[in-house]
């Protein structure tokens, strides 16, 4: 009973208000007045109703008046009342403002910050808070929490509200347990393994090491795509008809480890039947068959056909045809389980490229960016011209990003090219330190400037001081000098090491330049002037020195060489290669002038190929060999000296060469003593072996697997190949903001008893700043 009353109560009050203003219904206003605003100026909402002073009072144009009053936004409760005066009827409509969030605050948020928090809000400080958006934050705030782990986290929001329009939000976390996906399954896999369809997938089991490489976390776009990769690996591999359900996650029994299931039904696996082609032909068959993989009998792969497609695309567009369209058919013969292609060619109209415009180079000229572009104003379109361009651009290391797109010219056949590039800093002015295995500690300084003046020329001021090192540099380089292809520079130095037998000091200069063949091929010459000085020899060295000057010199000598190379690179990336070759030919001629006269062939060769994904496998070949001119011995430290962390690692660096030990009488026979010096070898062979994988993809720490192998020799005492010195490991690369950071681990296989350790060398390089 007591509900009823209050019902007929409410029912009561609404009708003497709808009355009150129907008795108002055809009296003339005479003021309109807004109250119960707080933040809304009274003239704003008057602003938006449509009643005023003088107007008939009508119920429709209220009603209209108080949805525009809504429409603001601001207000959660609106009522149009009548009041009367001495003065007449005044119309009075009474609001209630939305209440606003005057402060946000988290607790018990301990593995996200409140500011990745805060990002996640669909309001901020100060703004209108609605039970959507509240509702919206938290669950933003859990998929955060998710994706990293925390699967169970809860987020309790409680509002306080501190005045009538003043709100106050604590978002109570629990964050929970991390948990982590322990076991994926699959179900109807019968081609495939579950360990080879987990590889093919983004989201990975958990494993010791999940704190550090994240496998495990259940991130649920992350899973729904690995359904689509598992789908593509089976298309790439002949299952057309192929079904992938969407995962399934649960949580354990437990409650401390997630489970995602995966069903497949793979169907039948098909082949290439017959492979034809159609249409507008540029080319005889026989040779549009030469630039496509698919061939008759081999497994159907969707991946294969989408290259093939790109490339027969590529084949018209370099000449000219930029909107060709390769439209693949497709026949499936399910009896045969085969699938004939047949490539339909339409050409559509040769487009050449009218205007090329260059953007977001405001420190850049626009002659080096147009300098790297392999495509002409007025020349036919060429997809390879576009694609060698942005690779060109990104090759310079002025750019983070190099992109260019297409767009409609003045005619059909026209099309303008846009090159959009975003800088990145080139110029550095670093002081700082590192530390080598070789050097120990360095103190370094450097000005640098990749991209001085905007021209592309490169300069630099730099020096470091180590404990067994010191290098002082200055130059400059024009990579095309007087807007030519041609490549001059020039360096003055001055340099000191001091090795295990002697001390070393090089102060000299070189003027240096160049001139590519094409985008591939380029040459390099130099001609440099040293004074060298070889002092603070160690007894053994001394010793020898006194009995065989020739090949154990001291003091101040002369060196006037000229050095020639041509370099063979079709790298993707040249700062970090996944795939390319690296292949070069250097000969040096040290006679013009000067004391000392040899002369040195160096040939290299390094492979870069992706295994899996970015995986990546390299292999490099060094050989080189050094000789005497006009009968004066080679210097010995022109020679060839390998071991550490550029060479072999596992062995101590620039012990890897001939050794002439110090003889000494011990009762009265003479024998090796512990002395000794590092004659150099006038010969080298040595190679590197690495697979390099991503650790930390965001910060830039790689993984590295070695092995290496190779020697320093001299004619007199062996031959190239016989005594190769080998090791292996492994360790991490960090491309730091100091520099690029390695700490490798390697193991000799067959160490030498005097010098090496059987259980390996830490190798350690860092603080490299410019």
């Amino acid at each position: 009973m007591p509900i009823f009353r209050v019902l007929v109560l409410i029912i009561c009050a609404l009708q003497l208000m709808v009355a009150g203003v129907a008795r108002a219904e055809g009296e003339k206003i005479v003021e309109v007045r807004i109250t119960g605003n707080h933040r809304i100026e009274s003239a704003a909402i008057l602003n938006v109703i449509s009643t005023k002073a003088g107007d008939t009072m009508r119920d429709d144009k209220i009603d209209a008046d108080i949805r525009a009053i809504y429409k603001l936004g601001q207000f959660q409760d609106i009522k149009a009342e009548v009041e009367d005066t001495g003065k007449g009827t005044v119309l009075v409509y009474a609001v209630q403002e939305k209440p606003v969030v005057r402060d946000i605050k988290f607790e018990g948020n301990k593995e996200l910050s409140n500011d990745k928090l805060k990002d996640a809000l669909e309001f901020r400080q100060n703004s209108i808070l609605s039970t959507k958006d509240l509702a919206k934050s938290v669950a933003k705030m859990k998929k955060l929490y998710g994706d990293e782990g925390y699967y169970l986290a809860e987020i309790d929001p409680v509002v306080e509200k501190r005045t009538p329009t003043d709100l106050a939000i604590t978002f109570k976390v629990t964050e929970g347990k991390k948990i982590l996906i322990r076991t994926i399954h699959f179900d109807g896999n019968k081609a495939f393994s579950d360990r080879q369809l987990r590889k093919v997938m983004e989201t990975k089991e958990k494993w010791f090491l999940s704190w550090l490489t994240g496998a495990g976390t259940y991130k649920e776009e992350v899973l729904k795509n690995d359904a689509l990769l598992i789908a593509d690996h089976y298309m790439n591999n002949g299952y057309i008809n192929v079904k992938v359900g969407e995962p399934v996650v649960k949580l354990t029994e437990a409650k401390d480890a997630l489970e995602a299931f995966i069903g497949i039904t793979e169907g039948e696996q098909y082949r290439v039947g017959d492979v034809d082609f159609k249409g507008d032909l540029l080319e005889p068959v026989s040779e549009l068959r030469k630039k496509i993989k698919d061939e008759p009998g081999q497994i159907f792969s969707r991946s294969v056909l989408r290259g093939d497609i790109a490339a027969l695309t590529d084949v018209y567009a370099d000449k000219g045809y930029a909107f060709v369209n390769v439209n693949p058919l497709t026949k499936a013969d399910n009896t045969k389980l085969t699938i004939d292609l047949t490539f339909d060619m339409e050409k559509g109209e040769l487009v050449s490229i009218e205007r090329i415009n260059v953007a977001g180079n405001p420190k850049t000229r626009d002659k080096v960016v147009r300098r790297e572009l392999r495509i002409t104003e007025g020349d036919l379109y060429s997809a390879t011209g576009i694609k060698r361009s942005k690779q060109n651009l990104m090759n310079t290391g002025y750019f983070e990003e190099a992109n260019l797109a297409t767009a409609k010219g003045s005619a059909s056949n026209k099309l303008n090219v846009n090159v959009d590039v975003k800088e990145k800093p080139t110029g550095s002015f670093s002081i700082g330190g590192g530390y080598s295995s070789l050097d120990g500690v360095i103190g370094q300084g450097s000005v640098q400037q990749s991209n001085f003046l905007g021209l592309g020329l490169k300069a630099n001021v730099s020096g470091s001081l180590g404990g067994k090192s010191q290098t002082y540099s200055l130059g400059l380089t024009d990579p095309y000098f007087l807007d030519t292809k041609w490549t001059l520079g020039a360096d003055v130095y001055r340099t000191q090491r001091d090795y295990s037998d002697y001390t070393r000091r090089l102060t000299g200069g070189d003027i240096k330049g160049g001139y590519p063949i094409n985008d591939f091929v380029g040459t390099f010459f130099m001609y440099k002037y040293e004074i060298k000085d070889i002092y603070n020899p160690q007894q053994a060295y001394l010793d020898f020195n006194v009995t065989d000057p020739d090949n154990y010199p001291l003091g101040v000598t002369t060196t006037s060489s000229i050095m020639a190379s041509i370099t063979h690179n079709n790298t993707d990336y040249r700062l970090d290669p996944s795939t390319g070759f690296i292949n070069s030919l250097t000969a040096e001629f040290a006679g013009l002038g000067g004391n000392n006269k040899f002369a040195r062939y160096t040939l290299e060769n390094t492979w870069f190929h992706p295994i899996y994904k970015k995986l990546i496998f390299s292999t490099k070949l060094a050989m080189g060999y050094v000789q005497k001119v006009g009968g004066r011995k080679v210097p010995i430290d022109e020679k060839f000296y390998l071991g550490g962390i550029f060479s072999l690692r596992g062995y101590k660096a620039r012990t890897v060469s001939p050794v002439n030990p110090l003889l000494v009488v011990d009762h009265g026979t003479m024998s090796p003593s512990d002395q000794k010096v590092y004659l150099g070898g006038n010969k080298e062979f040595y190679g590197n072996t690495e697979f390099t994988f991503p650790i930390l993809s965001d910060v830039g720490v790689k993984g590295v697997a070695f092995f290496d192998y190779g020697n320093a020799i001299d004619d007199s005492y062996s031959k190239m190949f016989s005594s190769l010195l080998m090791s292996y490991g492994g360790g991490i690369r960090w491309a730091s903001p100091l520099g690029p950071l390695r700490l490798e681990y390697g193991i000799p296989v067959n160490p030498r008893h005097d010098l090496d350790s059987p259980s390996g060398r830490l190798e350690f390089s860092i603080g490299s700043l410019f």
